[in-house]
This record gives C-alpha cells, sequence and structure tokens, in this order.
C-alpha cells in the first residue's frame, strides 16, 4: 500500500522544487544569470534610444552642453576659475561621477515599476531591473570618460600609477553607493511613488555637494574643521576628488603642490573608509530589498 500522508519531496512534487519568486540569491543570483541580465541591458539601451534619429551620439551631446554651460557661467562669468589651473578638466572629471550617479540612482528607482510585466510573469531575481539600470548607466558614461580621457591627454595630462589607483578607488565607491540606493529606492518605490519623484529633488542636492563646479579648497577656506568633516563624510564628495586625483591634478603644471593645495589630507584612508561603509550600505539594502520585493507582484 501507498502511504497518502506522507509529504512529497522537493523533487517529487508535480510542480517541481517550489521557490519563492526570484529565489533567495540576491545579486550573487543575478549574476549567475549573465545572459539573461545581458538581455535585459540590451532591452533598457533599445527602449531608451527607441525612435531617436541620433541614439548613442546623445551621450556625448548632453555632457558637452552641460559641461559647457557649467564653464561659461560658473566659471567665466562668475569668475570661479579664477586662481584654478585646468579648471574644465576639474569640472568634467567631477561631473563623470555625478552624471554616472544621478542616472543610475534616476532609472534605478524606476526599474522595477518600469518592468512591472517581468515581475508579474517572470521567475527571476528582482535585483536584476536595478542591476541592469547600473550597467546602462555604466554604458552611457563610457563617451564621457573617453571625452574626459582625450581632454586630460590635450591640457598634458601624465598618468602616473597613483592617479590609476586613484580611479580604480574612486569607480568601486561610486559603484557600491549607486548599486545601494538603487535598490532601496527601487524597493520603496513599487510601495510609494513619491520615491521617484524625491530622485529628482536628491539629484540638485548631490550637484552642488560635491566639489565639482568649485574646488575643494573653497570648502577648506570657508568652513570650520566640523563642517569639512561632514563635507568628507558624502562618499560622492571622496569620488569625485579621486577622479580629481586621478585626471585633473595630473594635468596641471606641479601635481605634487596642486595635491597639496587642492585635496584633503589621507585621500585614500577616507576612500577606503567610505567604501567599507558602502559595502555595508550595501548589504542593508539587499535585505531591504529581499525582505519587501515578496510583496512586489501584488503592489505593482
Amino acid at each position: 500500500m501507498t502511504q497518502t500522508g506522507s509529504p512529497a519531496r522537493g523533487g517529487d512534487h508535480p510542480l517541481g522544487d517550489l521557490r519563492p519568486p526570484g529565489g533567495r540569491g540576491g545579486l550573487v543570483d543575478v549574476f549567475r544569470r549573465r545572459y539573461l541580465l545581458s538581455l535585459l541591458v540590451r532591452k533598457e539601451i533599445r527602449v531608451r534610444y527607441q525612435g531617436s534619429v541620433l541614439g548613442l551620439f546623445w551621450s556625448y551631446m548632453r555632457p558637452l552642453i552641460q559641461f559647457s554651460m557649467y564653464f561659461l557661467v560658473l566659471g567665466v562669468v562668475l569668475g570661479l576659475r579664477k586662481g584654478v589651473e585646468d579648471f574644465p578638466i576639474h569640472i568634467f572629471s567631477g561631473m563623470v561621477i555625478v552624471h554616472f550617479f544621478n542616472d543610475t540612482f534616476n532609472n534605478g528607482t524606476r526599474s522595477v515599476v518600469r518592468n512591472k510585466a517581468l515581475v508579474r510573469k517572470i521567475n527571476l531575481p528582482r535585483e536584476m531591473f536595478p542591476v541592469a539600470s547600473l550597467l546602462v548607466s555604466a554604458y552611457h558614461a563610457g563617451p564621457q570618460l573617453l571625452i574626459l580621457i582625450i581632454g586630460s591627454f590635450l591640457s598634458g595630462w601624465h598618468p602616473t600609477l597613483t592617479g590609476f589607483f586613484a580611479f580604480l578607488l574612486g569607480s568601486a565607491v561610486i559603484l557600491v553607493f549607486a548599486m545601494a540606493v538603487a535598490l532601496i529606492f527601487s524597493a520603496c518605490n513599487v510601495f510609494y511613488r513619491d520615491f521617484q519623484n524625491l530622485v529628482d529633488t536628491i539629484g540638485i542636492v548631490i550637484l552642488w555637494s560635491v566639489p565639482m563646479i568649485y574646488p575643494f579648497s573653497r570648502v577648506l577656506s570657508t568652513s570650520p574643521g566640523w563642517a569639512e568633516n561632514l563635507y568628507l563624510s558624502n562618499p560622492l564628495a571622496n569620488a569625485v576628488l579621486l577622479f580629481q586625483r586621478c585626471f585633473w591634478v595630473d594635468s596641471t603644471s606641479d601635481p605634487k603642490a596642486t595635491a597639496a593645495a587642492e585635496l584633503p589630507g589621507h585621500l585614500f584612508a577616507r576612500g577606503f573608509a567610505v567604501l567599507a561603509m558602502g559595502v555595508v550600505m550595501l548589504v542593508i539594502a539587499q535585505a531591504i530589498f529581499h525582505r519587501l520585493e515578496g510583496r512586489f507582484a501584488e503592489r505593482i
């Protein structure tokens, strides 16, 4: 006789292994499904330029126009470029970081809601949507980085090992923090659409809270010590300074003097500190996302 009351094993269940939608692997599971991730990234890129004649060319035009306005209005009209050697490189090296973060933050926040059809129908890690937004932002940051490298060489840039290390550390800081905020805001935006409007407001604050359109030495000369430490607790400010250490400082006539006068002390130590803080924040963001994702389908 067969025992009808005994529970079926996972492999013998008529529906196979029963797992919660999206699995439990989180970000690790996302990168295990690299092919699916690549399809989603290609879809995001195609949708972004759907119906556009110029396509990727806008990735060159927008930052160039934005840079031109910053340089002409703030640098020339308001005179912020006075005393700042290679002021265009100073602005643009910070702008690459800020634009990448804001683009990831903005599109990452909307990523789950924007892919609601996939959320309802397909079993895949929900973290894949903000990750795809980050990769698309990185794809569009490539042309800006290329412009920055060419402009730096034209300004007399001499790449150094220290500068390259600053570039890697700054990139790691901005990637980790961009991923963390995209995860948190994309999950919260499913329940309250106010979060996608809040992102635009935060983007304005970010623009003025990093030493991009003004040099860090202005912060040193106008703020008390506690305000300087508070300013440098901003991970984006540290990422911008690390990028400037790579491109702008090594483009000046005396990089050592420029670094001593225009950069904070212990820049790399601060960079590692905010990177560690970012990793902790990413772990917390993953936990929040995982806790909320079970209700995504019903709320969307």
